[in-house]
């Protein structure tokens, strides 16, 4: 008589097999999954984005080829998303639970390829385009600055004939008219947007503004511009609060909506070592935070950009946890406005979004 071999049961055996939960997203832990922000749903497509109608979408700009220093911007969005144990579920700053008031997705990354300085720009204008069109208020994570140029003037479109103004958090003032004959480097797209005509000069706040960088040449062009800033200098001397205050009250004078641009080196290198031009004497995190809840809270918010985080130059995660916690802290701000009444998310606009080449599935690139 012969014997069938017994099936171990391993799981009984070690105690494996009790019925235990399980976790989808956003209540997994950050490490596990897919890497979007906060665990919010991925919702690349701009179809399924329009339909959804969202209140915030995030998505990446990973693209550094016009830097003019330390590169490594392009893994920021990447690193911004997962720079967190929370998926930010109770803000104890505003005392609010902002997914339960906003309805916010991960639109994904433009489709940037390396090597492709104007391809890149083309590529983000085209995503961020789709996603402000929708309605949704874009949060663009960087990438270097420039992305800040395609970026502000997809929004810049999809808000006409309305106007927007941006207030700019940088220790540079990035008006340079070339970085080393490149039009498009990270030192210039402030003035391309006014010498394209997306931005007014009159509608540009900058805070933290330091170091050695711009010459008297290019701040008397942004004075011909009628450009307002705020030197670091003048945080030292008056305090961030005061500062804060006047550069929102500039800041509705005039535009019908605002784009916030914080490029992460406006914080003290000590707060901040993971990006590409660190310059000491900084903000610190705490200063920067409670101005983005401010701002946020008072002004109607078109898009925002974080830039410049570079990992490679990171410690911890410290530059990257910073930058997911200005993303996070607008989206709680936006919350209380939603919560409150206030409007957060636009009409959805009939855009045009320009017209792309072949999809390639083997390009046959090395490296």
């Amino acid at each position: 008589m012969t014997h069938e071999p017994s099936v171990p049961d391993y799981a009984r055996q070690n105690g494996w097999d009790r019925e235990y939960p399980v976790y989808e997203p956003p209540e997994i832990p950050n490490y596990v999954g897919a890497v979007t922000f906060c665990k919010r749903p991925l919702v690349e497509d701009a179809q399924a984005l329009a339909a959804r109608q969202p209140d915030v979408a995030v998505l990446g700009a990973p693209f550094d080829d016009a830097v003019s220093y330390r590169p490594g911007a392009r893994f920021g969005p990447r690193a911004i998303r997962q720079a967190t144990y929370t998926q930010g579920g109770h803000s104890l700053q505003l005392g609010i639970q902002p997914f339960k008031h906003l309805d916010v997705v991960d639109a994904g990354d433009a489709n940037v390829v390396p090597a492709a300085l104007e391809r890149g720009h083309a590529m983000i204008f085209r995503k961020v385009l789709e996603v402000a069109g929708s309605g949704a208020v874009p949060i663009i994570l960087g990438g270097d600055h420039s992305i800040t140029w395609p970026s502000a003037s997809a929004v810049a479109q999809v808000r006409a004939p309305g106007n927007i103004g941006i207030v700019h958090f940088d220790a540079h003032a990035d008006t340079a008219n070339e970085d080393w004959g490149v039009l498009a480097g990270h030192g210039t797209p402030m003035r391309r947007l006014i010498e394209s005509g997306a931005v007014k000069g009159r509608n540009f706040v900058q805070v933290g503004l330091r170091g050695y960088w711009p010459p008297p040449d290019v701040m008397a062009w942004m004075k011909e511009q009628g450009m307002r800033w705020h030197l670091m200098r003048e945080i030292e001397e008056r305090g961030a609060e005061a500062v804060i205050d006047d550069a929102i009250n500039e800041a509705l004078d005039g535009p019908d909506a605002i784009y916030l641009s914080i490029d992460i080196d406006v914080l003290d290198p000590g707060n901040a070592p993971g990006t590409g031009t660190p310059e000491p004497g900084g903000l610190i995190t705490r200063e920067l935070l409670r101005a983005v809840r401010q701002i946020v809270g008072k002004v109607r918010l078109a898009a925002m950009d974080i830039v410049e985080v570079s990992p490679p130059y990171d410690h911890a995660e410290v530059t990257a946890m910073a930058a997911h916690r200005c993303a996070l802290e607008a989206i709680s701000a936006l919350a209380v406005k939603k919560r409150d009444g206030e409007p957060v998310r636009f009409e959805r606009q009939a855009v045009v979004v320009p017209a792309t080449g072949p999809h390639v599935h083997a390009s046959g690139a090395g490296g």
